[in-house]
């Protein structure tokens, strides 16, 4: 095969498949670690830097702008309906919230947003139904938690004996 001519139609890549880097011009090949100059500290600022970016926690839940306190919305990032209807009902089982309702505000969002409303003179702001709604819940999922394990262990104790 001779030298590659330049008026040779290029032909398509299928995604996935591998391109000779020879034949394409050295701006777009590789540099080879020898080449490259970095400087060590650079390198260990790199790790550093990969290291807090892990550590750093991302807020999942935001106070919306136009709250008050006994009527609030909040946002959940990477939550659904799984929580949302959850929550919403064990928030409104709470004496003191009149309202509480989620709402998914579009499917391609990865966002859930939750309206608590608490009675005027109950003195619990929406900020507390929420915080003891999420108490309450993971209270409640621990139970669920403890009875699997032990229905479970009882399941796997009867199995066991009947095999034998």
């Amino acid at each position: 095969m001779g030298p590659k001519s330049k008026s040779k139609k290029e032909e398509p890549v299928e995604p996935g498949s591998d391109v000779v880097m020879e034949d394409e011009p050295t701006s777009a090949q590789p540099e080879s670690r020898d080449d490259m100059s970095v400087d060590q500290n650079e390198d260990e600022d790199i790790d550093d830097f990969e290291e807090e970016e892990e550590e750093e926690e991302v807020q999942r839940v935001r106070l919306l702008p136009g709250s008050t306190p006994t009527a609030a919305s909040f946002e959940f990032l990477n939550e659904g309906h799984t929580l949302g209807n959850a929550l919403s009902y064990i928030i409104n089982r709470n004496p003191d919230v009149e309202f509480c309702a989620y709402a998914i505000p579009h499917p391609s969002e990865n966002k859930m947003n939750v309206r608590i409303q608490t009675f005027e003179g109950s003195g619990t702001t929406a900020i507390q139904a929420l915080e003891k709604g999420l108490r309450d819940l993971q209270d409640l999922c621990d139970v669920v938690t403890d009875k699997f394990i032990e229905a479970r262990e009882k399941f796997m104790a009867t199995k066991g004996s009947s095999s034998s």
